[in-house]
């Protein structure tokens, strides 16, 4: 079975891992209600998306 000769050392285990970082998860803010949105995204709470109303939100008083 195959063994390592030697053991690997922190330099080159590091260097392996480079490209595990963990990438920050982008938030943008919303331009009508600024509520946090991820990019290209409808927005949540307003139904806004590139200067119009892309999904119809009804007004809480309507909907009760």
């Amino acid at each position: 079975m195959a063994v390592p000769k030697r053991r690997t050392s922190r330099s080159r285990k590091g260097t392996r891992r480079s490209h595990h970082h963990v990438v920050p998860v982008q938030i943008q803010f919303c331009a009508r209600c600024s509520e946090p949105v991820m990019p290209h995204r409808v927005c949540s709470h307003c139904g806004y998306y590139q200067g119009r109303d892309a999904l119809p939100m009804e007004d809480e008083k309507q909907g009760k």
